[in-house]
């Protein structure tokens, strides 16, 4: 099977260092060795076990797209960014007609599909690449439609714990209070309970020390009027490979599509599932 060429935009953020290494011992994919970074990254480049990336910042990046595609032929390519870069790359993608995959959170979603859909590209864009929660999710949006008010009257708290990296609220956080909601919780985005401090990770939450750096902690505790009821949702993560995997999944849905010359459309983690 031919290798799928892939960008993965980021480095040296450590999602996409990560995904980047794993995808150069995997042999279904040919990791591009080219990487677009912020304007205030100073260094060339980026080293995975000492295969060098080259780092383009944002002042260099469309002269230097044109080369690599010329160089490379096509790829897809990966974006695992910072929230504040979500729209304006979005628009470099469609601008040089780069299919991509959104792992990245925050920016304005609505405008984030509408570039898409307007452009000649397919893309997933998802707040959480790992398909585990995605399923999760899509449970409890099968839930919410299904069972609406099932929840009348409960109180519900959100705490999610990310890496003191992490400057955005969790999208997959942001995502179940629209679920909750639906199930007859009133709850607002802005009283979800981010944790960022290490001291309070480690020593009230219990999270491995080794992985301080790199986790994602959410605990859903509903609490009926009296006290009498309670139900809890977790889901834990330590490290960062489960990323990988399920973008890793994305990029082999997204490679169907343009195969099958699907342009202008935005899927979703769900439709990745959906298509096995």
């Amino acid at each position: 099977m031919k290798r799928i060429k892939v960008m993965v935009n980021g480095m040296p953020g450590n999602v996409a260092g990560n995904i980047a290494k794993h995808i150069l011992k995997d042999d279904r994919f040919e990791l591009v060795r080219y990487s677009t970074t912020g304007p205030d990254i100073l260094d060339s480049r980026y080293l995975i076990d000492d295969i060098p990336v080259q780092l383009l910042t944002p002042d260099v990046r469309d002269a230097e797209i044109i080369r690599i595609k010329e160089a490379e032929g096509p790829f897809i390519t990966v974006d695992f960014t910072l929230p504040l870069a979500v729209n304006d790359n979005a628009k470099f993608y469609c601008r040089h007609e780069l299919p991509f995959v959104m792992g990245t959170t925050g920016g304005d979603r609505v405008m984030l599909e509408k570039e898409v859909c307007n452009a000649s590209i397919p893309a997933v864009i998802a707040p959480n690449m790992a398909k585990q929660i995605v399923g999760f999710q899509a449970m409890m949006a099968y839930a919410a439609e299904n069972f609406p008010g099932l929840f009348d009257g409960y109180s519900l708290e959100i705490r999610e714990s990310h890496q003191q990296t992490k400057v955005d609220t969790s999208g997959t956080a942001k995502a179940m209070v629209t679920y909750f909601n639906k199930l007859g919780v009133n709850f607002a985005e802005n009283d979800i309970i981010k944790i960022r401090d290490p001291e309070i990770q480690q020593h009230e939450w219990k999270i491995p020390e080794q992985y301080l750096n790199g986790h994602a902690w959410h605990t859903y505790t509903l609490d009926a009027p009296d006290k009498t009821a309670r139900f809890q949702f977790s889901h834990n993560i330590n490290g960062r490979d489960i990323y990988s995997w399920g973008t890793f999944d994305a990029i082999l849905f997204l490679q169907k599509k343009i195969d099958d010359q699907i342009k202008g459309n935005v899927f979703t983690m769900i439709d990745v599932l959906k298509g096995g």
